[in-house]
C-alpha cells in the first residue's frame, strides 16, 4: 500500500495531536538530514529572499513546519465539521473582490503551492462561491480518489488534470455556472508555460488561468493562503493553535487586454501578485519540487 494512503487511513483512528506530532517529526527529520526535498526548498527560497547560511536554514525549518502543518490538517479534515473549518479560516476581502463574489458570473482563482487550500476551499464553497478545482491525478489512483472524496465532502467539485479535455470542461463550466474555478498555476506541468518576471528572475508558470479568462471573459482573482497563530475563543473553536488566512490580489479583468499577447500579459499580472505574496510569506510557500526557473532549463 502507498505510504501516504496508509497514513491517511491510519490517521482516522489516531488522536489529532499524534498526527500533528508525527508530521512535524518527519518534517524535522528531513530538515536535519538535509534531504533532497529540503535542499530543493532552500534553493527556491534562496532565490526568492536572497537568504543564505543560517538565515536560510532557519527559514527552511519554518517552511517545513508549515508543510507538516498542511499534511496534518489534510489528514484531519475528514473529522472537521463546517463550524470548526470556519473557526480556522479568516477571509480578507477588498470591496472590488466582494463585488466579484456578489455577482452571477464565474471567477477564476489562481493559486500557488502555499498554505492549505483544502481548508479555504471548504470555507469558500459555503461563504463565497461554489468551488470547482483541478487537481493533478496522483498515483496510485486510490490516493487521488481519496482526495476527491474528501474535497467533495467539503463541498468542492474536483476535476482530474487531463489536458485539453479538462480545459474544455472548464470553459463550459465558467461560461454556464456561477463557480469559483480554482487553478494552482505556479508550477508549469505542461511544458508549454508562459515566461514571466518573478523575484528578478525569469520563471515559467502555467498558462491555464489566463487562457481560460481569455476564452470565457471571466475575471482572474489571485488567491493567497497563509497561516496565522490563534488565541483565545477562536483557538478553542478551531481546536488548533494555527488558523488560515485567505486573501486576494487585485482583480484582473480580461476586457482590459487585447491582441495576441493578452494571455502573456494577464499571466504576468497574476504572477506579479503571487511573487509579492510569496516574498512577504516565504515560509508558507511549499515549493519542495523543481520550480520553473528559466536559467535552469
Amino acid at each position: 500500500m502507498n505510504a501516504f494512503l496508509f497514513a491517511w487511513r491510519a490517521s482516522r483512528w489516531l488522536p489529532a495531536s499524534i498526527v500533528r506530532a508525527l508530521a512535524w517529526a518527519l518534517a524535522m527529520l528531513g530538515w536535519a538530514t538535509h534531504a533532497k526535498a529540503t535542499r530543493r526548498l532552500e534553493d527556491n527560497l534562496a532565490r526568492v529572499t536572497g537568504a543564505d547560511g543560517r538565515a536560510l536554514r532557519r527559514l527552511s525549518r519554518r517552511g517545513l513546519a508549515s508543510v507538516a502543518r498542511y499534511y496534518a490538517e489534510v489528514l484531519e479534515m475528514s473529522r472537521l465539521d463546517a463550524r470548526t473549518v470556519d473557526a480556522r479560516v479568516r477571509c480578507e476581502l477588498s470591496e472590488e473582490t466582494r463585488g466579484v463574489f456578489a455577482g452571477d458570473d464565474a471567477a477564476i482563482a489562481v493559486l500557488g503551492h502555499y498554505g492549505n487550500w483544502d481548508l479555504v476551499g471548504s470555507y469558500a464553497s459555503r461563504h463565497l462561491m461554489p468551488v470547482t478545482a483541478v487537481a493533478e491525478v496522483l498515483k496510485p489512483q486510490e490516493v487521488f480518489e481519496e482526495f476527491v472524496a474528501l474535497r467533495a465532502r467539503h463541498g468542492m467539485r474536483i476535476l482530474g488534470h487531463e489536458g485539453g479535455a479538462t480545459f474544455r470542461s472548464l470553459i463550459r463550466i465558467a461560461r454556464a455556472e456561477r463557480q469559483l474555478v480554482c487553478l494552482v498555476a505556479d508550477r508549469d506541468l505542461s511544458g508549454s508555460g508562459v515566461a514571466v518576471a518573478m523575484w528578478g528572475s525569469s520563471v515559467r508558470v502555467a498558462p491555464g488561468p489566463a487562457a481560460l479568462a481569455a476564452a470565457t471573459g471571466r475575471v482572474i482573482l489571485p488567491a493567497f493562503v497563509r497561516y496565522e497563530r490563534l488565541h483565545g475563543a477562536r483557538r478553542r473553536a478551531a481546536r488548533s493553535r494555527w488558523g488560515t488566512v485567505l486573501s486576494f490580489g487585485p482583480v484582473i479583468d480580461p476586457a482590459r487586454f487585447e491582441g495576441e499577447q493578452r494571455v502573456e500579459q494577464m499571466t504576468q499580472e497574476w504572477a506579479s501578485s503571487l511573487a509579492d505574496f510569496v516574498a512577504a510569506h516565504p515560509e508558507d510557500w511549499h515549493m519542495l519540487q523543481r520550480f520553473g526557473w528559466v536559467e535552469d532549463a
